[in-house]
């Protein structure tokens, strides 16, 4: 347990509007349902509350931003400092003129999916792939089926750590593959999409096509982060770790998924430890086997448990834990 700071923050910061708690338990609202609490969980009412938050809060707390945890891996020891969550305030959609949507950043991409389907703007069918929010979509260029973010981005909102509001060019966005040039610091808050004229039956069809895909390929039922390591350059990182011999592999518990190897899966209430320890055993058998060095595309947050090593230094220890089954 952290100590409790948010009557601190509230002395404060009395004309603060969002929700402060302390020692909030994130296993319970990421995908893989493992890890420590946050210090604080903050989340802001709206944009302008988040703005006056960063520009009030003392310069030595750290402040990170989570999305809806579909794609992150908190450690054991958990997150000190505030952990961002944006919620109802960065969950509106607008259909606009021209084939565009608005979006906030806190909305699920299925819904902004679904939302331009309904009204027609074709482009967007590719996010009923990605489970994630739009925030997460901005910060790594997220996309599926041939398409990604910045194939539809046309700008974006976003604060940075000292509250002042930025308007984002798709050119400022610095889109590469899963990842953006925006610092990591600065919180997007909206997004604008330029779609173009369908038919919504037709964009629904190819929404089910998507869907149907990632039912029959990959382990959606299961707790996992979905995609654990960037596709290295004219390689799958799939096909990497299944010539390494990783489909099944075991850490306590946490396994590779059988399904679909870049996907990691929590099915015997491992720890934040076991599916790290688990994605890094992966890593260093792919680069003994290929040479090639995958890099993780889920976001591993926070501390270890006390005394407790992280990243590569956890294979050095594991070794006797690892197992297949």
């Amino acid at each position: 347990m952290f100590e409790d700071i948010t009557n601190n923050l509230r002395e404060a910061m009395p004309d603060l509007r969002g929700r402060l708690v302390p020692n909030a338990p994130l296993s319970d609202i990421t995908w893989f349902r493992v890890g420590g609490p946050a210090q604080v969980l903050f989340t802001p009412a709206d944009e302008a509350d988040l703005a006056f938050f960063l520009r009030n809060k003392p310069r030595d707390l750290p402040a990170v931003v989570i999305g809806l945890g579909s794609n992150l891996l908190v450690r054991d020891g958990g997150v000190p400092g505030v952990v961002i969550r944006l919620g109802r305030g960065f969950g509106e959609i607008k259909i606009e003129d021209g084939s565009r949507l608005r979006a906030g950043t806190a909305v699920p991409d299925v819904k902004v999916a679904r939302a331009a389907a309904d009204a027609g703007i074709r482009g967007l069918a590719f996010y009923r792939g990605i489970p994630g929010s739009i925030g997460g979509a901005l910060r790594m260029n997220a996309g599926a089926h041939g398409r990604e973010t910045k194939d539809c981005l046309i700008a974006a909102r976003a604060v940075d750590p000292h509250g002042s509001i930025h308007v984002l060019s798709l050119a400022d966005m610095g889109f590469t593959y899963r990842h953006s040039a925006v610092k990591d610091d600065w919180i997007f808050t909206e997004a604008t999409f330029q779609g173009a004229p369908g038919n919504p039956a037709e964009i629904l069809k190819e929404m089910e096509d998507v869907a149907d895909y990632r039912e029959k390929n990959q382990p959606i039922k299961e707790r996992t982060g979905g995609s654990t390591f960037k596709n290295p350059p004219g390689h799958s990182a799939w096909k990497l770790v299944d010539e390494a011999g990783c489909r099944g592999l075991r850490v306590g518990g946490a396994k590779v998924s059988e399904m679909h190897c870049n996907f990691l899966i929590n099915d015997r209430q491992a720890t934040g430890e076991d599916v790290e320890t688990l994605g890094e055993t992966v890593r260093a058998r792919v680069k003994a086997k290929s040479g090639i060095a995958l890099n993780w595309e889920i976001i591993r947050l926070g501390s270890p448990k006390a005394g407790r090593p992280i990243g590569e230094a956890l294979v050095d220890v594991s070794n006797a834990s690892v197992g297949q089954r």
